[in-house]
């Protein structure tokens, strides 16, 4: 087998222990026949010179890779579902197949999956995942890396051979295991499992493994615990800040499906909005709008306040107190940063730029019908650079309208960000690439009735030349002055 000198495994979860996690092993699938690869996250951890036989012995029948975890782990930990606490949770159709270091960031990654077999956190569950399900979490997880989000990365997809039945899809199905590539898997959950149990000791262990693998620059800190909250509060914050202004709505913000290091991950019923509205949901069963677009914001703190509220069993009340009043700021400072890196223009300052953020989301309020999410970022991509772009394309007649006057008025006095990127022949397209529900229905479609994967890596294409033309997410939050 052929590795990379990139590849750099560093299991660490492993030294936890059974407190933590379950050392289980993957179903033996009647069939492996490999979907997709991703092949630049591949290289960012060494793993791109595998041939397919050794890939599909690895992310198909979960041979160990060398030098890292003998054996797969099914995590433990709890969850607000909903809102409503749910001590049955757990790792109940993926693990933690392997960590190792990324190269450039010296990240530590999981290699972790989804549909892998049971587990003894399955309840009543097959362990199994469709093979629709792992080409929907592939097109989300794409999408949202092109737009800036922080955000795991579909590494593999291989399809498994067995036929499930689901109550939300036609049925039997196609099966598949998906591994994702993840910065972290430790759950608000993780903590809120000890928590329920007490287990203090547990949770000072938890606290110092995370601060050492994640926020080593945390590792003096007096209060380490309110140190590891105030952390999480901030990259919670810009994880929302790039999710609002991706139009994306998750779908099911529970506590389980949060890290403390703020990366967007677990990709079941999500959206991205086709036009504003604060009230869209994307997923059917939330009959309540608890995780609509307009609702993410207070969905995240809520969360937020979950896992403080365990941490107070090991940390000072009045740290975790001043963190999470920290995050209305937080969140607000990073919310303008990411709408700069939308519009690819410069900070003028704190008043200046938070005008131009109301007149933004005021714009895309007032557009209506009219305007959908995507194409209003990838007209004004450049601010004053792009109006005869803008004012010369599908969209002419409504930006001319007073509704979008105060935008353009404000947009005009930002100077362009990289500018260069303009000359990207994807700005020479009338139309942005977009991912709404109906698309994806249609990639899917020839996949379920000729076995055609063509539409698919093709859309995959196009979303990668996006990421490459918008270069977004490159200055953090630091696009915002103070």
């Amino acid at each position: 087998m052929s590795l990379s000198p990139v590849y750099r495994p560093d299991p660490r979860l492993q030294a936890l222990g059974r407190d933590f996690a379950d050392p289980v092993e993957a179903a033996d699938f009647p069939e492996t026949i490999l979907r997709f690869r991703n092949q630049r996250a591949a290289a960012s951890v060494g793993l791109d010179d595998l041939t397919d036989v050794d890939w599909v012995r690895h992310f198909g029948r979960f041979a160990p890779l060398p030098d890292n975890q003998p054996v797969p782990l099914a995590m433990r930990y709890h969850g607000h579902q909903f809102r409503v606490y749910n001590p049955d949770l757990g790792d109940g159709r993926g693990f933690l197949f392997a960590q190792l270091r990324e190269q450039g960031t010296d990240r530590l990654l999981d290699l972790a999956t989804k549909g892998s077999g049971q587990t003894p956190w399955s309840r009543a569950g097959d362990g199994r995942l469709t093979l629709k399900g792992g080409v929907r979490e592939i097109l989300a997880a794409s999408m949202l890396e092109a737009l800036g989000v922080p955000t795991s990365r579909a590494f593999s997809l291989v399809e498994t051979g067995e036929a499930l039945t689901r109550g939300d899809e036609p049925s039997p199905t196609r099966s598949a295991v998906l591994t994702r590539l993840s910065h972290s898997h430790i759950r608000f959950g993780t903590f809120q499992r000890l928590a329920y149990f007490d287990q203090r000791d547990l949770i000072v262990q938890l606290v110092d493994h995370v601060i050492e693998t994640y926020f080593p620059w945390l590792a003096d800190a007096p209060d380490r615990a309110a140190a590891l909250m105030e952390a999480t509060v901030s990259a919670s914050a810009r994880l929302l800040s790039r999710w609002m202004t991706a139009g994306f709505v998750h779908g099911v913000l529970n506590t389980d499906n949060m890290v403390v290091t703020g990366e967007s991950f677990d990709y079941g019923p999500w959206r991205f909005l086709p036009r504003n509205d604060p009230n869209f949901t994307a997923a059917y069963f939330d009959h309540q709008g608890l995780y609509s677009f307009g609702r993410q914001p207070e969905a995240v703190f809520w969360n937020l306040q979950q896992l403080a509220a365990c941490l107070t069993l090991v940390a000072d009340q009045a740290g975790l107190l001043a963190a999470l009043n920290g995050f209305s700021d937080a969140y607000r400072l990073a919310l303008r940063a990411a709408m700069l890196d939308r519009l690819a223009v410069r900070s003028r300052g704190a008043d200046e730029d938070v005008a131009l953020v109301n007149a933004a989301f005021r714009a895309l309020a007032e557009g209506g019908e009219a305007l959908r999410w995507e194409p209003f970022f990838f007209d004004w991509f450049g601010g004053e650079t792009s109006t005869a772009r803008a004012l010369d394309g599908p969209r002419a007649d409504l930006y001319r309208t007073e509704t979008f006057e105060t935008f353009r008025r404000r947009l005009a006095d930002f100077e362009p960000d990289r500018p260069e990127r303009l000359a990207d022949p994807m700005f020479q397209r009338p139309e942005p690439e977009e991912l709404i529900v109906e698309e994806v229905e249609a990639l899917w479609a020839p996949i379920a009735e000729s076995d055609d994967w063509g539409p698919l890596t093709e859309k995959l294409g196009r979303i990668e030349a996006a990421r490459l033309a918008y270069a977004l997410g490159q200055n953090g939050d630091k696009n915002a002055a103070p």
